[in-house]
Order: C-alpha cells, then sequence, then structure tokens
C-alpha cells in the first residue's frame, strides 16, 4: 500500500525554488465590520461590537470588505510576476471570535483569496504565537525538503488592542528578531491602541492613512517581489520602497 504524501509535501518536493514566507496576520474582531464607505440604511438601534457602540446598518462597504479587497489585489499583483509567483508563499491567519489558520502555507501561484467576516474581540497574543510557530514549522519542512529560504515575514493587520494576554507574545517577538528567526511587522488601522503595538512589535509601527487596505497589500506584493529575486540570506541589502503612500509613523 503506498504511503499518502501530504499536498504540501509534494508542493515543496516539485518546486525547488527558495521560498519567502509570510504569514498575514489579520484582526477579524467585530470592530473590522465597521462600515466605513457606502450609505448604508439605518436600522434604528445601536449595538456593542468589540467593546464599542455603534449605530446598526444593512449596506455600506465596510473595514473587512476593504481587506478582502486589498488580498485580492495582492494575489493577482505577485502572481504578475512568474518568479515570484513560485518563491513567494503566504498564509492567512485571523484572530476575531477566535485564532483561525485561513490558510495554511502556499505558494501565491496556487492561493485563494479567502472572503473573510468579522466578528468577536481580538485575541491577539495568540494569534502571534500562532503565527511564530507556523513559521518555525515552515522552516523546518524547508529543511527537511532541502529548499532555501528567505527570513519570513509576519505581517500584523489591526484596528484595535489584544483582549487576551500579550506579554509571551511581545517577548517571542523579541526574541525571534534578536536571533534573525523572522521580521514582525505591525500596521495599526484607525482606532488600533498603537502604544501597545510598540509594546509587541521591534520595528516602529505604521499607522495606516485613512483606509488605505489596497495601497498596503500592493506595498506588501511588491517588496516581496522584490525580496524573492534577491539570493537567500542576501534579502536585509533589498531597498524597499518607503510606505509614505498608505501610512504614517
Amino acid at each position: 500500500m503506498a504511503e499518502q504524501i501530504p499536498f504540501s509535501d509534494v508542493a515543496l518536493a516539485t518546486n525547488p525554488e527558495p521560498r519567502c514566507p509570510c504569514v498575514l496576520l489579520i484582526d477579524t474582531s467585530g470592530s473590522m465590520a465597521e462600515v466605513v464607505s457606502g450609505t448604508g440604511r439605518d436600522l434604528g438601534y445601536t449595538t456593542q461590537v468589540d467593546g464599542k457602540t455603534y449605530r446598526a446598518v444593512s449596506g455600506g462597504t465596510t473595514r473587512i470588505d476593504l481587506v478582502n479587497e486589498g488580498l485580492r489585489a495582492y494575489q493577482a499583483d505577485v502572481t504578475n510576476d512568474p518568479l515570484a509567483a513560485q518563491r513567494v508563499e503566504v498564509s492567512v491567519v485571523t484572530f476575531g471570535d477566535t485564532v483561525r489558520t485561513v490558510t495554511p502555507f502556499v505558494t501565491t501561484s496556487q492561493f485563494t483569496p479567502p472572503v473573510l467576516t468579522a466578528n468577536g474581540e481580538t485575541p491577539m497574543g495568540a494569534a502571534i504565537l500562532k503565527a511564530i510557530d507556523a513559521v518555525t514549522e515552515r522552516k523546518r519542512e524547508y529543511r527537511q525538503n532541502g529548499l532555501h529560504f528567505y527570513r519570513p515575514w509576519i505581517f500584523l493587520i489591526t484596528d484595535g488592542e489584544p483582549t487576551d494576554a500579550w506579554e509571551a507574545a511581545a517577548a517571542r517577538v523579541r526574541e525571534g528578531e534578536e536571533k534573525k528567526q523572522f521580521a514582525f511587522f505591525a500596521v495599526g488601522v484607525e482606532g488600533a491602541n498603537m502604544d501597545r503595538l510598540k509594546q509587541i512589535s521591534v520595528r516602529h509601527p505604521l499607522h495606516l492613512k485613512g483606509y488605505s487596505f489596497k495601497e498596503m497589500f500592493l506595498w506588501l506584493s511588491q517588496s516581496q517581489r522584490s525580496v524573492s529575486h534577491s539570493n537567500p540570506g542576501q534579502e536585509e541589502q533589498v531597498k524597499l520602497a518607503p510606505p509614505a503612500g498608505w501610512a504614517s509613523l
């Protein structure tokens, strides 16, 4: 009887290109369902979501809708680059009502952008730990398959602050950055606790300008495309475009 080989192992074995992995760590708490454009029909009552009070409406475009649009733009842009499409790997981890691995690591050529919904609180601490564990395991799989790889990225997007314990996650981020095990980036959407993000991220957190999610994801795509065209171990020499168009410090 033949042994069944997991799909991820088949993908690693059949694509010898070095890998450029990134975990998209996305806040899907209830506040990400806030309508930010479009009229929306007022339903005549208020609701408590993620510790905040909102007018209940139907229709309109929400923050999470714009995240979904950005994910589609990200996938389309990376796959326009044939080499990057084989080298850049993405995993989507969300944190809202719970922490979920929505998309395990897959090359962007095989990535289908998920349609995310928003609900619940903000278990950011647990989500960060899950992302760190994910990149640690993925690097083990690369080594097992004889693949070279670039320093992984963890890219956090949030409009709030942790509603769970976050200190252990912050310590893991500091340790991982010091040992160059991964690069951790934090982006705060309007309403995010930037002071808390500064306590978690070694790099200075970025503040999203308005709701420029699409521009942010395109910057991320183009940055990873640039890195993927370098040699593993030399990615620190790659000059990335400044995020001035979509973020501020």
